[in-house]
């Protein structure tokens, strides 16, 4: 506004001159108003930036001289690992050789040189005649504290997922390919075993579905899988979930890990999942009931 009006009396005066008038009396009311607006106009407006001055020019460095990056925290190096165990299991009842292949795992000298300090081997748990064998990739931070597969918040999942299904966790058999926690540089965190990794302690995971002798084998997540079926770009979970297999004469059911429910917390999800063990229960002969069956529906 006040640019218009200076702009309207800027021309005025301009044909005020052309007109030949030299000199223009203003009042004093005229005056003050105008300096009103003038004073108005400067509260409204910002204050100039202040001047920073520039930062001065970094030093040149030399080109033999590195330029320090972010420091990472060192990732243990995984020594080569010799070829994997071979061994006979004694005679004797299921309960008796169990124990005897627990004593061989645990005083495993590769195993135990592979475990982080203080922590467990984790050998395996549950019914030795069980028809469901639950077969996972490794143990985690609290399997290894505990010396037992699946106690974690995904373990604690699968506990409630066999509930679902009409049965307890002393009705199966859990298990993981390897038998120690993948090493990591820090107590927190998981990383999936390595090929090399899981054909080291697949005799001993063999010797247990020997001993317990299943009628499926549920292996659980895309890792596990390929430690049983061996690798394939083309085997991708998938495809294959829902699909039955076979794993040394056994069938097996290929499904999501329960890390993957807590990961994706849906209803469709959870549904993928329980068809594939609606499977499982048909196969080993559970009851299925209307409302097992229409579960996530």
């Amino acid at each position: 506004m006040l640019r218009t009006l200076l702009e309207l009396a800027g021309r005025g005066l301009v044909e005020l001159r052309r007109e030949g008038v030299s000199h223009v009396v203003v009042s004093p009311e005229s005056l003050a108003s105008l300096r009103g607006l003038v004073a108005a106009r400067r509260e409204v407006l910002p204050s100039p930036p202040a001047v920073v001055p520039a930062a001065p020019a970094p030093a040149p460095v030399a080109e033999s001289e590195p330029i320090p990056g972010p420091v990472d925290k060192p990732v243990p190096a995984i020594a080569p690992l010799p070829p994997p165990p071979q061994f006979e299991l004694p005679g004797g009842d299921k309960h008796s050789r169990l124990g005897w292949l627990r004593e061989r795992v645990l005083g495993c000298p590769v195993c135990n040189a592979h475990k982080h300090a203080g922590k467990q081997l984790v050998f395996g748990v549950g019914n030795p005649d069980a028809d469901i064998f639950f077969c996972g990739e490794a143990p985690g931070a609290e399997e290894e504290t505990q010396g037992e597969p699946f106690v974690g918040p995904a373990g604690q999942l699968l506990t409630r997922i066999i509930a679902a299904m009409g049965l307890r966790r002393e009705d199966v058999y859990i298990g993981n390919i390897m038998k120690w926690r993948p090493e990591m540089p820090t107590l927190h965190g998981n990383r999936p075993p390595t090929p090399d990794e899981m054909a080291y302690c697949l005799p001993f995971l063999r010797a247990q579905l020997g001993i317990v002798r299943p009628k499926v084998i549920v292996a659980l997540g895309a890792t596990a899988i390929e430690g049983l079926l061996g690798p394939d770009p083309a085997r991708t979970i998938g495809k294959i979930h829902g699909k039955w297999q076979t794993f040394d004469s056994t069938a097996l059911m290929p499904t999501y890990h329960p890390s993957y429910l807590l990961r994706s917390n849906t209803n469709r999800t959870k549904r993928i999942v329980w068809e594939d063990l609606l499977l499982v229960m048909e196969r080993v002969g559970l009851p299925v009931s209307e409302r097992q069956r229409n579960y996530f529906l």
